[in-house]
């Protein structure tokens, strides 16, 4: 190394140092920047769930509040533009009605999660039958004022729900009973059934809840029902089984 590139050394070795701590300066603050802008975010989104917790308790108080009449809902209720997801969930109960117009047919995924549970159910000595599962809003207004007709309508309030607030509008209901018991079709006493039973044990493993559990009228708004499942998927399901609960329980809703 000649004499002119020793005394050039030190002077590079002082500018690559200077170099290197402006770029570490920089790069320090650079990460305090974004540190600070994470946490403005996470402020903000805090703040917005705040705000979102709140409005939703004020909705639930609201629901309190209104009248109703003797059979569950609303007095004066308007007609709805859109049917009503809670968590990401389809809701539909005396509090939730679903637009007239809203036909979405039978799921394809709660079918299959049907057809699953079937063949596990023939394993065990049982053929079950989805013997009511989508069904249309004029459907439902036919069915409606003939159990009018039949009962009163405020019997009939307590089991089957008026046009725009059934469950089976969703295409997610399906009323199950046994293949070669049809007497027990839609019936308590299919629940006392050893197929009814098995069901009602391992519904949540296939994605199934029974909607209306006895002793949960109040918060559902109808009578208990064995044979009337809904598909909310495996998590879900079994979550509200093991808790033993209902759809409005686990979302926070009313019924």
């Amino acid at each position: 190394m000649n004499k002119k590139s020793l005394y050039h050394f030190p002077v590079v070795m002082m500018l690559s140092a200077s170099l290197l701590l402006v770029a570490c300066g920089n790069e320090e603050q650079k990460n305090t920047k974004n540190e600070e802008k994470v946490e403005e975010q996470n402020i903000t989104k805090k703040a917005e769930e705040k705000v979102a917790t709140e409005t939703k308790e004020k909705e639930k108080e609201k629901v309190k509040e209104e009248k109703r009449d003797a059979g569950g809902y609303f007095i004066n209720q308007k007609p709805v533009q859109k049917e009503h997801y809670e968590k990401g969930i389809l809701i539909a109960n005396k509090v939730y009605p679903m637009p007239k117009s809203f036909a979405p047919g039978e799921s394809k995924e709660a079918r299959a999660a049907f057809n699953k549970m079937n063949t596990q159910a023939k394993k065990a000595g049982f053929e079950l039958d989805a013997f009511s599962t989508y069904r249309s809003y004029e459907r439902q207004v036919e069915l409606y004022n003939n159990y009018v007709a039949r009962d009163g309508q405020e019997a009939a309030d307590t089991y089957s729900a008026r046009p725009g607030f059934s469950e089976h509008q969703t295409g997610l209901a399906f009323d199950i009973g046994e293949v070669g018991n049809s007497a027990d079709y839609a019936d308590d006493r299919f629940g006392e059934t050893e197929a009814g039973k098995w069901i009602a044990a391992h519904a949540h493993e296939f994605g199934f809840i029974m909607r209306y559990p006895q002793g949960k009228e109040k918060i559902t708004g109808y009578k208990y029902e064995s044979w009337h499942f809904r598909y909310v998927g495996k998590d879900i399901a079994t979550k509200i089984y093991k808790d033993n609960s209902t759809l409005e329980e686990y979302l926070g809703v009313n019924g």
